[in-house]
């Protein structure tokens, strides 16, 4: 885009699928929509159930990889930072004016880590996981040769089967080699447990945090027996929070997916039986898309295929209707049945995507709508960030 194009004057198509003010029904297609009333409403539950139970709440940027969301989440849920899972996220972040920045995964690029060790210059407080003794002394020199300080996590493989070290005695041996290195400051433990966030029952994910738990007071115990404070034990998703909240142990929250509610989260049950997308969560993150051809009376094409979602986790469901059903995709189309020929063409329809944080990452911005009416444009201002 030329750089002297302003922002007012750009047409719709012309990289922007919406302008504010503008009807619903004319937003292009398609594109993610943002209810922001019931986002509101989710980030403020979240904010005070944190609250009440005594827990900081640092929410998982890599979901909607914005800093417009971010900053609201701040605003209104009180959230004391963002997660991110890699270091150009993080610059998005910090430079996006987020104070505070975990890095919840491991660094460990020489040119990563020097990155890295510049962003405190900007005035953020960052953190960054650790699971090796070897990557404590890539990170002291980085920060010592930027003249800033580190914060590190040691990662605990609570679950997940991916990074973090499984004994308190490699957890111990981390934290006391962090202690000793220059410019860098022991914070606590990340302990995520990741691989039972979407498992239906409620009980069975009680299970598996039960395990994680015992895990993670183990470790802070045998911190303690060699003078080291866990100043923060975090960890915690949509799927878990409330275990976390009351563990005794946890002290922050990680939850991510809870402010957009995709529709794999969406329908695992709560401690009665419930999805959780029809009670503890609302629905506020779509792509809105538009029946394109009807050429086959029991079938609708619509213009949201492979390229405007990620189906690692299923396919979107189309919001507020059992008469139409989103059963297939290709690069450019989707396939809706439609046995009744209901839709027509130019009928737009909201899709719930199964996954929202690799769905959000193939889209440019965000059209927050309220009362049929788009009320704000946002970038997704992260998009594309994986190095």
């Amino acid at each position: 885009m030329n750089a002297a194009v302003k922002f007012e004057d750009l047409q719709v198509g012309f990289d922007i699928p919406a302008r504010p003010g503008m009807d619903e029904a004319d937003i292009q297609t398609p594109c993610l929509v943002l209810d922001l009333d019931a986002l509101e409403r989710n980030i403020k539950k979240m904010g005070d159930y944190a609250r009440a139970h005594g827990m900081r709440h640092r929410v998982h940027g890599k979901m909607h990889k914005s800093v417009d969301v971010a900053k609201l989440q701040e605003r209104l849920g009180g959230a004391v930072g963002v997660c991110c899972q890699k270091v150009s996220e993080a610059e998005v972040f910090v430079r996006g004016g987020i104070k505070d920045v975990l890095v919840s995964n491991q660094v460990r690029d020489p040119q990563k880590i020097d990155r890295l060790a510049q962003l405190p210059k900007l005035g953020s407080s960052v953190i960054v996981c650790v699971d090796d003794p070897a990557n404590v002394d890539e990170l002291s020199q980085a920060a010592q040769k930027h003249g800033t300080e580190l914060q590190v996590l040691v990662e605990i493989d609570c679950g997940a089967g991916r990074c973090g070290v499984t004994t308190s005695e490699a957890v111990v041996e981390i934290a006391k080699a962090v202690e000793q290195a220059p410019n860098l400051r022991f914070s606590g433990i990340q302990a995520y447990q990741g691989a039972m966030q979407h498992l239906d029952s409620y009980e069975a994910r009680k299970q598996k945090l039960d395990i994680a738990i015992a895990q993670v007071k183990d470790a802070v115990a045998a911190l303690k027996a060699e003078g080291l404070e866990a100043e923060l034990v975090s960890g915690g998703g949509t799927g878990s929070y409330y275990f976390e909240s009351d563990s005794g142990v946890y002290n922050e929250l990680q939850c991510g997916s809870y402010a957009f509610m995709d529709a794999d989260y969406g329908r695992i049950l709560d401690q009665d039986g419930k999805r959780i997308d029809q009670g503890e969560w609302e629905n506020a993150f779509f792509i809105l898309t538009q029946v394109m051809s009807h050429a086959k009376p029991d079938k609708a094409i619509c213009d949201a295929g492979l390229k405007a979602q990620s189906v690692d986790s299923g396919l979107p469901v189309i919001y507020g209707r059992d008469d139409v059903e989103y059963i297939k995709c290709s690069d450019e189309h989707g396939v809706i049945a439609d046995p009744d020929g209901v839709l027509k063409v130019g009928d737009k329809l909201r899709l719930v995507p199964g996954h929202c944080d690799p769905t959000a990452n193939v889209h440019d911005w965000y059209v927050g709508v309220r009362n049929g009416k788009a009320e704000t444009l946002w970038p997704v201002s992260a998009r594309g960030k994986a190095y």
